[in-house]
């Protein structure tokens, strides 16, 4: 089973004005304060208005959600602020679309593939 370690999901107000990747950027290191070296990665789900930051190690996003307490706000290039909150990331459930399936094909199989996907619903 996949699992997200050392990552934490900064949810954005979804009424809110959209916001560039390059402002999230800047966002991450002004108002979080993440020194850039112990970012490894950074999604951005924009449909969600989610972005996930993996870092490298444990203590980086204990200390960045003990240093936010959960909450950190966005200051919008028009003046609105909005809260983002922040938690660590789970995998939680995710539906998977597997285009041109021959019919022949059990559910069953798909699932006992490798990799597992014994966390995904499929439809």
């Amino acid at each position: 089973m996949a699992a997200r370690h050392n990552t934490t999901v900064c949810t954005f107000d979804p009424t809110g004005p959209r916001i560039t990747a390059c402002d999230i950027h800047e966002w991450i290191h002004q108002v979080l304060r993440i020194p850039e070296h112990t970012v490894s990665m950074i999604q951005i789900d924009g449909t969600k208005r989610q972005v996930y930051i993996k870092l490298i190690d444990n203590a980086y996003v204990q200390a960045a959600l003990r240093e936010t307490n959960g909450q950190a706000e966005y200051k919008h290039h028009n003046g609105v602020l909005s809260m983002v909150n922040i938690t660590m990331a789970g995998m939680g459930t995710k539906r998977v679309r597997i285009a041109k399936l021959p019919l022949e094909v059990k559910e069953h199989a798909i699932r006992t593939a490798s990799p597992p996907l014994e966390q995904y619903w499929l439809y």
